[in-house]
């Protein structure tokens, strides 16, 4: 992408921004607060003090791996929607991992189990990609399948076979040695960060810097003028999958390894689809999925303190996260879909 082409698209996105924050605004005026004070609460919440940015970045986490997992799909021209299945998946797999290989050293434990997330994320995620190479079939459909089936799956596992005593659904507490260690004290901020840094440099890496990563992107952008290339689009569909599915486990990895120490149900409050949104907004790159990831925690963790200043209830975050989909993710996802019907 030209540079003049890339600042358009960042254009498109602050202005999607502006607009859905200046209509946030109109329906705190009609609540009958100041969007000042309201969006002046949620900054403060968000970023007034150390504590409060260490949590905002945790917040964003999650968000970033999966939005790096669907930007990743959509650079080869497939929508991965089974995120959350996927880190459904790979966080059970690295916890049950974990509680097996116990009496193991620290490091072999806390690794072991991250590459057996990854692995479970990867397999659910090349599910779709291989119907879809294979077979034609519809990689959303299929993933959507895979969300209820991974996450029914899960739900069934800690609601009985690995479950916990006690009435909370949840597996027994991982072993200390396979812990993600915190940053900051008193705050969720942990060493997944560095483990997303690491993940986001290397995806850049990948598919600016090597031919493979080359080869993949000219999948996304034409798959018949990159078949007639040479280039075995088929291999590329399955391959960008898989990794896809492999980025959103780590979410899920981090999650629980990092904040709860143990798998528990619903842990995750649409992780995956809400990274569909982060992906599309940031533009399907690293960078732009990083700092829209940030974006969306700053709003979610400030929530809480606008809440309690003002009146305005924390759905008016949720309102704003809407409208910023709505008027950035719908036209481009009209947009990919006539570009697949036209390939």
């Amino acid at each position: 992408m030209k540079k003049w082409e890339q600042m358009s698209e960042l254009k498109k996105s602050l202005a999607a921004i502006g607009i859905a924050i200046l209509v946030g605004a109109l329906f705190i005026l009609l609540s009958g607060e100041s969007p000042i004070e309201a969006y002046g609460a949620l900054l403060k919440g968000a970023l007034g003090s150390p504590k409060s940015i260490a949590n905002t970045i945790s917040k964003s986490i999650p968000l970033a791996f999966t939005g790096l997992a669907v930007a990743l799909g959509f650079r080869c021209g497939m929508l991965n929607i089974g995120a959350e299945g996927q880190l459904h998946a790979g966080a059970m797999a690295a916890v049950l991992t974990a509680l097996s290989l116990s009496s193991f050293p620290a490091p072999i434990v806390l690794i072991v189990s991250i590459i057996a997330g990854i692995f479970a994320g990867m397999i659910v995620g090349g599910i779709p990609g291989f119907f879809k190479a294979r077979l034609n079939t519809n990689e959303v459909i299929v993933a959507i399948m895979l969300n209820y089936i991974c996450t029914l799956f899960t739900s069934w596992l800690v609601n009985g076979p690995v479950k916990s005593d006690g009435s909370t659904a949840q597996t027994e507490v991982l072993p200390e040695s396979a812990w993600l260690g915190r940053l900051i004290p008193q705050t969720q901020l942990t060493t997944a960060l560095f483990i997303l840094i690491a993940v986001a440099v290397l995806m850049y890496i990948f598919l600016w810097k090597t031919s493979v990563g080359y080869q993949l992107r000219a999948v996304g952008v034409n798959p018949s003028a990159a078949g007639t290339a040479g280039i075995r689009v088929k291999t590329y569909m399955i391959m960008a999958m898989v990794l896809s599915g492999g980025l959103a486990a780590l979410a899920g990895i981090t999650e629980v390894f990092g904040k709860y120490h143990r798998f528990i149900e619903g842990f995750s409050p649409s992780f995956g689809f809400t990274g569909i949104a982060v992906a599309i907004l940031g533009r399907n790159h690293p960078a732009g999925v990083l700092l829209t990831a940030l974006l969306f925690g700053i709003m979610d963790m400030g929530a809480l303190r606008m809440s309690r200043v003002t009146d305005v209830s924390t759905n008016m975050v949720t309102v704003v996260q809407s409208l910023v989909i709505l008027l950035v993710a719908a036209p481009e996802l009209i947009k990919w879909n006539k570009k697949r019907k036209r390939g």
